[in-house]
């Protein structure tokens, strides 16, 4: 195991890649349990497909892709949180709507202009290969920026989590701070696709939360597992990865999936233990 670690620990591609994939699980991890209790955890997966989008036009014109993509997946958001809560079109139908689209926007750039090179499904499925010097700074930082936000308005997103008509009642204005969730959310997005791909990126928002809430039940007992269970299953992931010679991230939702399946049988053991005493 320690051979494993150090060897691990060797490569530089790897290094960057735990630098930019710890920061990324932990502030998507706090970010899923608002998102998982709204009943919005499709978001992620929504967003990660307008960023596959924007990201197949950077390409397309030779741009840079992260500076491209923050810009569109953070108007996306705004603009799906605004049809959502304005129209007919409701919560799943609207991200779906949006989801399916940019997907199709991006499949029909990239069939157009360079076809479908490595570099893009690199993006779809996420390579730790694809991060430079520059997206990590670029990447640490934002999520610097997220982690922040997070927790100087811990307290409001809070309220609107668990009743946004209280919150309202209050004199807090839901209205702004669901649109700081769906900013968060949108740069957390961008950032973590380079490592876990447009396609898998949602599962560091949903497992975590869902995992948490299968052994807790306060809201600050959920957010604090999550954030570790994140970090924890990422970091396993990572290795199992290079040890294993398998997709990274592919690797990290695997063992994301064994942990909601062992805190499952912890819950219910505990639920057991609770109805017996």
């Amino acid at each position: 195991m320690l051979d494993l670690l150090r060897e691990l620990f060797s490569y530089s591609f790897i290094v960057r890649a735990l630098m930019v994939g710890v920061m990324v699980a932990l502030v998507s991890s706090l970010l899923g349990v608002s998102l998982v209790l709204k009943r919005y955890s499709m978001i992620g997966d929504g967003l990660s497909h307008v960023g596959f989008a924007s990201l197949a036009i950077a390409m397309a014109f030779g741009m840079a892709p992260l500076q491209v993509s923050i810009p569109i997946v953070v108007l996306a958001a705004f603009l799906l949180l605004r049809i959502s809560e304005n129209s007919k079109i409701k919560g799943d139908a609207a991200i779906a709507l949006i989801s399916s689209s940019s997907l199709a926007i991006g499949v029909i750039v990239v069939a157009m202009t360079t076809g479908m090179n490595t570099d893009v499904c690199n993006y779809m499925f996420g390579s730790i290969l694809a991060m430079k010097i520059s997206d990590v700074y670029l990447s640490v930082g934002l999520s610097l920026v997220v982690l922040i936000l997070y927790v100087l308005f811990y307290n409001k997103i809070f309220a609107i989590t668990f009743d946004e008509n209280f919150a309202r009642a209050t004199g807090i204005k839901a209205g702004r701070y669901n649109m700081l969730i769906a900013l968060l959310t949108a740069l957390t997005i961008v950032i973590g696709m380079r490592m876990m791909g447009a396609l898998l990126i949602s599962s560091l928002i949903i497992f975590p939360a869902l995992t948490s809430m299968r052994v807790f039940g306060s809201f600050k007992s959920v957010v604090v597992c999550s954030a570790i269970l994140s970090v924890c299953c990422f970091f396993m992931g990572i290795a199992a990865s290079f040890a294993f010679s398998v997709p990274a991230g592919a690797s990290v939702v695997a063992v994301n999936i064994l942990a909601f399946i062992i805190c499952t049988l912890i819950g219910l053991i505990k639920k057991n233990m609770g109805v017996l005493a």
